[in-house]
């Protein structure tokens, strides 16, 4: 019959705590675990913070540092005009309709289209910028352009 007050932990589930520094005897005296001397002998020695090379000038504090990231960049999602063809004639394409494709990935929000490739079909493109190169293919080609403010 189990009870609740009569509930124990499974064999083997309990260990007494390792008592460190009580004496010779019990195998964890004089120096405790912690070898003799140096950094991880001492007090207040916890893991170093990372990238910590025990007083080596760290490694990312050797190598040259150059260039410069804004905070502020935009970052466009890039679609090719090559890359349209796969659409029907007459389709309007946008943002959701590339992503529906999974043709731009998730967590971008501005769309470019550039005039890598060829386009023959006319098509309807939605975008926040294009170059002037992908105009002039998409036009040739019969179809138009619609610039998204935002």
């Amino acid at each position: 019959m189990s009870e609740l007050s009569h509930l124990k932990p499974a064999k083997g589930a309990v260990k007494k705590k390792k008592r460190i520094g009580r004496g010779e005897s019990s195998g964890w005296g004089k120096t405790a675990g912690s070898g003799h001397k140096g950094q991880k002998a001492r007090s207040g020695n916890s893991k170093p913070r990372r990238g910590f090379e025990g007083g080596q000038m760290p490694l990312a504090r050797r190598l040259p540092k150059r260039g410069f990231t804004s905070q502020n960049r935009v970052e466009y999602a890039i679609v090719n005009v090559g890359q349209l063809e796969v659409f029907g004639a007459d389709a309007v394409i946008d943002l959701d309709t590339l992503r529906a494709r999974g043709m731009v990935k998730k967590g971008l929000s501005l769309l470019k289209i550039l005039a890598n490739g060829d386009l023959n079909i006319s098509l309807t493109v939605k975008a926040h910028k294009f170059s002037q190169a992908a105009i002039n293919k998409i036009t040739s080609a019969g179809g138009s352009i619609e610039l998204i403010e935002g």
